[in-house]
């Protein structure tokens, strides 16, 4: 079993030293470039300029050939976008849909619609959100078409640069890789059984890290190729009511006069309420008095 170890080691360093030679009898190792979604582009077995990109020849298949995307000389970044839009009175249907078309325009994706009807006015839908996906060369056109959808209440764009994070994932999958091609290799050298299941065990978990890794540079690669934007559409006030047809004004005099006379009636009466008890009191207090003064009168 150490004899087994000894070997792993051994494989593994030379593994690692093998790439290591290769990259440094090459010239210093280049980054691969960054597509237009921001991620790293393969690096094509033959290719040839062209105007719009970069024609690549599918090694599965050397008669066919792919156009891939204009590659981009920023490094990749996660973007995301909120804003908050108004729109006229009456018209959130019309710009809710007229968004929904933008999405398709350019080639993105809805990922969620939430819509709020107001009772108000006829159950019409008076709030919402959408959520979709753009790719990410068409967000800043997207943003710009979108301010023009209504009047801007709220704008808030977030970018995150994940350049460190690709290099840091796509070192660690390399290794892992040399890893499990050495453990490949040291299989095929194993004799005993304890010594294949060892082997076996570990070439598991190698290719466990290696899922793992692959899996984290497919979120990266979907994320920066495709950028998250969600919109808050609101209407500006209810529909406007329909004007009076008293245009000389005498029903709008009559109802302030009736409301006025109800008002002073409501005075009187708050105030005969407040005078009451004292009322009460001053006639109680006179009776008495002049009950004692009529036998004092009646004796002289």
């Amino acid at each position: 079993m150490r004899k087994v170890l000894i070997v792993v080691a051994i494989l593994v360093a030379a593994a690692a030293c093998g790439g290591a030679g290769s990259a440094s009898s090459n010239g210093p190792a280049q980054p691969a470039p960054f597509t237009q979604g921001g991620g790293y582009a393969q690096q094509p077995s033959k290719s040839t300029g062209t105007s719009g990109g970069t024609t690549t020849t599918n090694p599965a298949n050397p008669s066919a050939t792919d156009t891939t995307v204009p590659v981009l000389s920023g490094p990749p970044v996660i973007r995301q976008a909120q804003l908050a839009i108004t729109v006229d009175a009456g018209r959130f249907d019309e710009k809710l849909a007229s968004v929904r078309t933008l999405v398709e325009s350019e080639q993105g994706y809805i990922a969620g619609t939430d819509a709020q009807s107001s009772p108000a006015v006829d159950n019409q839908i008076r709030t919402g959100v959408i959520s979709f996906m753009v790719p990410a060369a068409n967000f800043d056109a997207t943003i710009d078409v979108l301010s023009k959808v209504g009047k801007v209440q709220g704008e808030h764009i977030t970018g995150t640069d994940v350049s460190a994070q690709y290099v840091d994932l796509r070192a660690r999958l390399a290794n892992a890789q040399a890893q499990r091609l050495a453990m490949l290799t040291l299989l095929t050298k194993a004799t005993t059984i304890s010594d294949i299941i060892s082997v076996q065990t570990q070439i598991g978990q190698i290719t466990g890290q290696i899922e793992q890794l692959e899996g984290q540079i497919k979120y990266l690669d979907d994320n920066t190729a495709f950028s998250s934007i969600a919109v808050t559409l609101t209407e500006s006030g209810v529909v406007p009511q329909t004007a009076s047809s008293d245009s000389w004004g005498f029903a709008t005099a009559l109802s302030e006069a009736a409301h006025n006379f109800v008002a002073t009636v409501n005075y009187v009466i708050a105030g005969l309420g407040a005078l009451g008890p004292i009322l009460v009191l001053v006639g109680l207090g006179y009776l008495i008095w002049r009950r004692r003064r009529t036998p004092v009168a009646r004796h002289a």
